[in-house]
């Protein structure tokens, strides 16, 4: 059986990719936190000024019915998101910092575990872009490879074809 708080597979699950950051859903903080998502809230109103806009922010409309369909519906929380009247999502930073402002000892073991998770994703996503940077070498080799080859079979068949003008006549002549 595994120590962790919460598995790694929850909290990856619960990460989304919006306006191009990685973030988490306060009704999931919330839920993993074991407070009700009003005290969440509650909490990030009464300090305000320790998340700005790049640590918190609200979803639009269009982005709560985005979320609502890449979640698989039979997930309670998820069916009715798009119909939630505000939602706020959480940056690395964001969460972060909740962990000041949370002071429970399951918020801090929780924020561990999330911070874990945000370091694997980034660590990933470069191992990713190291591999992506070596598949763009190798294919500029190859087609620098591949344009020689071509030079090469360019020269054989013009060896192969007869050189341009009359054709002699090798051979007897009859007189």
């Amino acid at each position: 059986m595994s120590s962790e708080i919460v598995p790694i597979e929850v909290i990856e699950n619960r990460i989304f990719i919006i306006r191009g950051k990685k973030v988490m859903l306060d009704r999931d903080l919330a839920k993993l936190y074991g407070v009700e998502t009003a005290a969440l809230n509650q909490a990030l109103k009464r300090n305000a000024e320790r998340f700005p806009e790049d640590f918190v922010f609200s979803l639009t409309h269009q982005e709560k019915v985005n979320i609502s369909q890449i979640v698989i519906c039979s997930e309670k929380p998820y069916e009715t998101i798009k119909h939630s009247k505000h939602i706020n999502v959480f940056t690395e930073h964001g969460i972060l910092m909740l962990s000041s402002v949370l002071k429970s000892k399951r918020a801090v073991l929780v924020n561990i575990q999330i911070m874990r998770v945000f370091v694997n994703l980034r660590n990933m996503l470069s191992t990713h872009k190291e591999l992506a940077r070596k598949i763009d070498q190798l294919e500029s080799k190859v087609g620098q490879l591949d344009a020689e080859v071509k030079q090469i079979f360019d020269a054989i068949k013009e060896l192969m074809s007869p050189p341009p003008g009359k054709p002699k006549n090798i051979g007897f002549l009859k007189v």
